[in-house]
């Protein structure tokens, strides 16, 4: 009995993902993923939100993030497992779904570890188009694992950097990245440490992956009039800047609720004033004000990018090649006759 096309779930493979990345550019999707994504933003208040939930182990974290906008649903499992690079595996694997809400019925499942890449770039440099000084041409990346090149040339791509200057504790780590944004229209200045990666940079990239407390800038190599994008710290217990940066500059988050657990800012008091990202983007709060102040965006990741580049999948494959049919849902002739069904097909 072959399976009705109501029953078949669009597929997007790793292989496939790569495929549909080639054939849009890296460049071209994050910038169309960054304009799905503050689409979404500027719709803010239609979706259900909730932090992302977690089970926490001694080896790493696993979390689902949901969300819907009352027409589809969709959802990303994730893990953080730091230990992970030591054995040869990737710290982040992803995968996701959408779903009709009307259905029920899934719509596309995909891989979300390349796709995560993207829209964590994605939001990076579309955020730094509201907060980052004008005319930003340097970042220091700071962090040169699998992160960087895609943050690099989403800045790039959305902000027009034209210079990135590397660092990593890993020299390895920023040989590889600064081979990988060879001939990708950036000059490329790999440094030895972290404060020499911050000279003259207007932006300043963090994406580390070790669980703990860290310090990856400290107080006084943060001058005034800079833009901090600080990704790495994206659970409790895990962290990059000194508080005391915190307490100078004028945070920007995603959803407060999860990032006063996640972010950076767990290091400060709960009723600590931050500035959503949705507000910004629809006028109803101030990005940057002057050249002399320090904005910080605290990103942890949100569920609603997922959706955002969910959605800008199911919407990019549709007459491709770039997906397979999968034969995932039961649908018997008479939706009350399953075990009939299973009988004929045996």
């Amino acid at each position: 009995m072959q399976p009705s096309d109501k029953a078949l779930v669009p597929f997007v493979s790793v292989d496939n993902m790569m495929r549909l990345i080639h054939h849009v550019g890296v460049e071209r999707m994050m910038t169309e993923i960054s304009d799905q994504i503050e689409a979404d933003f500027k719709r803010w208040e239609s979706f259900d939100k909730t932090p992302r939930v977690p089970a926490h182990s001694p080896h790493g974290v696993i979390e689902l993030m949901p969300t819907s906008d009352g027409e589809a649903y969709g959802f990303k499992y994730v893990n953080g497992h730091p230990k992970n690079t030591s054995e040869g595996l990737q710290t982040v694997t992803a995968f996701g779904l959408l779903a009709d809400v009307y259905t029920g019925y899934p719509t596309l499942l995909t891989e979300m570890t390349m796709l995560t890449a993207l829209r964590t770039a994605a939001t990076s440099a579309l955020v730094g188009k509201y907060l980052a000084p004008k005319g930003s041409t340097t970042m220091a990346m700071i962090g040169n694992g699998a992160q960087s090149e895609f943050q690099c040339l989403a800045f790039k791509a959305l902000c027009g950097i034209d210079t990135v200057r590397l660092y990593d504790t890993d020299p390895a780590a920023t040989a590889k990245c600064a081979a990988n944004l060879a001939g990708k229209g950036l000059t490329v200045v790999p440094c030895k440490t972290a404060e020499d990666a911050i000279e003259g940079a207007q932006i300043i990239t963090t994406c580390t992956a070790d669980k703990k407390y860290a310090t990856i800038l400290t107080d006084n190599m943060v001058g005034p009039g800079v833009h901090i994008n600080a990704i790495g710290g994206d659970c409790p217990g895990k962290t990059e800047l000194h508080r005391d940066i915190l307490l100078r500059s004028e945070i920007f988050v995603e959803y407060p609720e999860q990032t006063r657990v996640e972010g950076e800012i767990q290091a400060l008091d709960p009723d600590h004033a931050v500035t959503e990202m949705w507000q910004v983007m629809t006028g109803q709060a101030e990005g940057r004000r002057d050249e002399r102040q320090i904005t910080l965006f605290d990103s942890v990741g949100f569920a609603i990018e997922d959706f955002s580049a969910l959605r800008y999948v199911k919407s990019a494959i549709e007459g491709t090649e770039f997906f397979e049919p999968l034969d995932m849902l039961a649908d018997p002739d008479d939706p009350r006759d399953l075990f009939g069904m299973l009988m004929r097909a045996g």
